[in-house]
């Protein structure tokens, strides 16, 4: 049994993962969303002496169970999120067609993607999410040599369990699950402007049937890209300045049709995203609340408005998420903002109790959020408001949603199912 939060839209269960998922429904979960330990350091480094031979792991994984990882904590010991079957009881529990999204660090992300992908998951791409508060853990050699690059990446796995029907259109019909949240998950921007077809069908300024072809931006936005940041001013200045996209890159009225050898039918290009600035506008911003951790000492909360975003991507409307790897519930939040349902697994004392306090605080206004967050770090200090004011989602909540719109709008889909 789980304890219950928020009119029971959020369910927080006790325990290891693997035990708790072996007792879940198959195929009941819309999407799993989840931050797992990275396993930053060696297990066998940890537990070997200065000048010994190194130490086994064990037959009883005994060092897997005592060792501590990232800052000392022991739950970053071990290899859980190396363990293929720690992703086939997730494999087990998500509706065929859903898609997993697991946060990784650089240097040990891959171990858990090819874990991920001996699980049964299709690898479907990397998110890297780019951040300007870390700081270089590297040892001064002297003369300018040092031991490590500053971090400044987290990386993101998107997979998803294979189809159980035919197309991806044919998989959402009958489960909800298939598809990622497009139109939902666009790049803001005020511009607007047509722009010419760059297609090959366009080469020489023509589109089908001799007529010139225009593509019209959404007015919702650009596309979302396998990219995020924090939308700090480290981030932006990383970024080169660049204008928006234009038919063949080159300034609008420079343009031409043709090739450098057949400069036929000049004419002005046509702009598209005509805007200008650093290319940190093509990416998603996450804007990081003035306190995302609600008071918690756990090392690697993640933003809030990142989370509801990933969570937004990846669920159908009013769907259920799975977050195995709970930390502090941030997951959870996400996906009440987000008109979703959760369900939580999370093993140590400390963070469940994280939990019932950030579920304690969903619906609290911004004042009281920051009070409870310097009570909990007991810091006596202010440190604003935590929130902007947020849409609520009560009446899209009660809304039934009708899938079959998407069969009349999108046809029957790609027949091979990718």
């Amino acid at each position: 049994m789980g304890e219950n939060f928020l009119n029971g839209r959020v369910v927080l269960r006790c325990g290891d993962c693997r035990e708790v998922m072996a007792g879940l429904v198959e195929n009941s979960f819309d999407a799993c969303v989840t931050d797992p330990p990275y396993h930053l350091t060696s297990i066998v480094k940890r537990m070997s002496a200065p000048d010994a031979a190194p130490v086994s792991f064990g037959s009883d994984g005994r060092y897997q169970r005592v060792s501590r990882g990232f800052m000392g904590k022991m739950w970053d010991g071990g290899d859980v999120a190396f363990d293929p079957t720690t992703w086939c009881a997730v494999w087990r529990v998500l509706k065929p067609g859903a898609h997993l999204i697991a946060f990784g660090g650089t240097r040990t992300y891959a171990r858990m993607v090819v874990a991920i992908e001996d699980a049964g998951f299709e690898i479907r791409d990397t998110i890297a999410w780019l951040y300007g508060s870390g700081f270089p853990k590297s040892h001064n050699i002297g003369n300018g040599w040092g031991t490590a690059l500053k971090p400044a990446m987290e990386l993101m796995v998107l997979a998803r369990k294979p189809l159980s029907e035919g197309t991806v259109a044919a998989n959402v019909l009958k489960w909800g699950t298939g598809a990622i949240n497009v139109g939902g998950c666009r790049i803001a921007t005020d511009e607007l402007t047509p722009r010419n077809n760059s297609g090959t069908a366009t080469l020489f300024g023509l589109g089908f049937e001799g007529k010139a072809t225009t593509v019209v931006p959404s007015p919702l936005g650009r596309w979302p890209a396998n990219v995020t940041h924090d939308g700090s001013a480290e981030v932006t200045a990383a970024f080169p300045d660049c204008d928006g996209a234009i038919s063949n890159g080159s300034k609008i009225g420079e343009g031409y049709c043709g090739t450098d050898t057949f400069k036929i039918h000049a004419r002005e290009q046509v702009p598209g995203y005509a805007d200008t600035g650093s290319a940190a506008r093509f990416f998603y911003t996450s804007k990081a609340d003035s306190d995302d951790r609600l008071g918690s000492r756990h090392p690697t909360v993640k933003p809030l408005d990142l989370m509801q975003w990933l969570v937004r991507l990846v669920t159908p409307p009013r769907g259920l998420v799975l977050d195995p790897f709970a930390g502090t519930g941030t997951t959870a939040e996400a996906a009440f903002r987000e008109g979703m349902r959760c369900e939580l697994i999370e093993a140590e004392a400390e963070y469940q109790a994280d939990i019932r306090r950030r579920m304690a605080l969903a619906l609290a206004g911004p004042d009281e959020r920051v009070r409870e967050s310097i009570k909990a770090r007991n810091l006596p200090r202010d440190d604003g408001p935590l929130f902007a004011s947020r849409e609520t989602w009560n009446d899209m909540w009660q809304r039934p949603f009708d899938w079959s719109k998407l069969e009349e709008n999108h046809g029957s889909g790609n027949q091979n199912g990718s």
